[in-house]
């Protein structure tokens, strides 16, 4: 961690996280307004002391829904990407392991599921559902375990000739021990650089679907879904757009940084600084 804060990319995305989830946490304190309070006296006001980021078509109050949208938003990240990254750490490391038939079958359905593009992957089947935030966490966990377990074959069958895990093999080491002991733990650098760069891509993703109307449904809260609206009045209520696409873009860069700056702080081959 040391290593990882003196790198530059590392450090102010971990600053921009940083601030995103404390806005999220504390966006009940925050938040000037109920953001699901209607007020018709107050449709479409710009920006002001009063309201900082404007009111949108409801009289609603724009930075108190974001601060809320922002809850949602991270939620759907961290936890779609945590199933995603079990899903894969499970896979991966069967595959790298125990190799054979058993790694061919893996890896030929990693070929199919990535053979279809992920986000109309994702339309298809949450066309099949009740659009919800739980639906939307899973279905993206479900649908992005890919890249992760490839990851985690790579280090397996690289790890599982070294001689540390020879050594423990003949040494009469089980299967679990080699695979919890030895090889997962020294596996986990790719891991958790594509975590933090898998919560980027839920990120989005999640705003994409709200903001085509399969994600967070009205009257609840999401940058997506503020995103929609501000589509229809984006002539003469320009906040309504910029507000979350910006909210957005911070957010998506600040995990980039992070998971840029992780790994270089994390490969052993640089010095913490991204050289080589």
């Amino acid at each position: 961690m040391s290593r990882a804060m003196r790198n530059p990319l590392a450090f102010w995305g971990l600053v921009i996280i940083a601030i995103v989830l404390a806005l999220a946490l504390l966006a009940p304190v925050l938040a000037p307004y109920d953001p699901d309070a209607i007020d018709v006296k107050s449709i479409l006001l710009p920006p002001s002391t009063a309201h900082w980021m404007g009111t949108d078509g409801l009289g609603r109050d724009v930075f108190s829904r974001m601060l809320f949208g922002s809850r949602i938003s991270l939620l759907v990240g961290f936890v779609a990407v945590g199933i995603a990254t079990l899903i894969g750490v499970i896979l991966g490391a069967i595959s790298g392991y125990y190799r054979g038939w058993v790694d061919v079958l893996i890896m030929r359905l990693v070929d199919v599921m990535l053979s279809i593009p992920t986000f109309f992957l994702i339309l298809a089947v949450i066309a099949f559902l009740t659009p919800s935030i739980w639906n939307i966490m899973i279905v993206i966990g479900l649908t992005s375990w890919m890249g992760v377990t490839r990851l985690v074959r790579a280090e397996f069958l690289s790890l599982r000739e070294r001689e540390f895990v020879l050594a423990s093999a003949t040494l009469g080491a089980r299967d679990h021990r080699l695979i919890f002991r030895h090889l997962l733990p020294n596996s986990l650098t790719p891991v958790i650089v594509s975590s933090v760069l898998g919560v980027a891509s839920a990120v989005l993703i999640e705003s994409g679907l709200s903001f085509l109307g399969l994600g967070v449904q009205p009257p609840q809260a999401s940058w997506g879904n503020i995103l929609t609206e501000g589509k229809e009045y984006i002539q003469f209520a320009w906040w309504l757009s910029f507000f979350p696409g910006m909210a957005i873009l911070l957010t998506v860069l600040g995990y980039n940084l992070l998971g840029e700056g992780l790994r270089d702080a994390l490969d052993p081959r640089t010095n913490g600084k991204g050289k080589k």
